[in-house]
């Protein structure tokens, strides 16, 4: 895996995966997130993005983590999403209101684009834009859609939308441009519990119509 570390201060160093092409840029960035959590390297964090990934650790230690990665991005495939550590089911109220507008837009009936959206996993790629929220990866490419042309200023917590390529689900309400096609009652945020984030990078979920 071809790869370039940037400095980010004296307790971190920004990965970047060196691949054109997005979707192996991604699977790069997952291969080498899942490889690092399984040394015992002194890190304290690791925080993937869609091309890059940030690695933490204390100072005194950033050189060795940095030859350590180096090392460890040469045994790693490119390209190649790792096995899933996780599996998380949430159910899905399919009643959004965009699913009629995302029919429209994949040519499928609404029913097949619900029927598309649970018949695959996805995958937690990354988390961003609001605490709880994450960008599912590797679903139906015919729900492949793009943001509505005007953005709601709310959009409900628990709503599903797509877009793009990804899918997501809003942790709270919060301005929001994705076309929605269905409501969760799940939790995806609790500051209070020991891992606050339901779908950490890395994850697989299913999901599963109510109705």
């Amino acid at each position: 895996m071809d790869i370039r570390l940037l400095p980010c201060g004296t307790e971190a160093v920004l990965i970047e995966i060196q691949e054109p092409d997005p979707d192996r840029a991604l699977a790069g960035v997952l291969a080498l997130d899942a490889a690092l959590r399984a040394t015992d390297l002194p890190l304290t964090d690791l925080t993937p993005a869609a091309r890059t990934l940030l690695a933490q650790c204390p100072a005194e230690r950033l050189a060795e983590v940095r030859a350590a990665i180096v090392r460890l991005a040469t045994s790693v495939p490119a390209g190649s999403l790792p096995q899933p550590w996780r599996r998380v089911r949430i159910q899905v109220e399919y009643a959004g209101p965009d699913l009629a507008e995302i029919a429209r837009l994949t040519g499928l009936t609404e029913h097949e684009v619900v029927t598309a959206h649970v018949g695959t996993p996805w995958r937690v790629a990354f988390g961003g834009f609001a605490p709880g929220f994450a960008y599912l990866i590797g679903g139906d490419p015919r729900l492949t859609v793009p943001r509505r042309e005007n953005p709601r200023t709310v959009v409900p917590a628990g709503s599903v939308g797509l877009a793009g390529r990804f899918s997501g689900i809003y942790p709270r309400p919060s301005p929001g441009g994705w076309q929605l096609l269905g409501q969760t009652e799940v939790v995806l945020w609790d500051a209070t519990a020991a891992e606050p984030a339901l779908l950490s990078p890395g994850t697989e979920v299913m999901f599963e119509a109510t109705r």
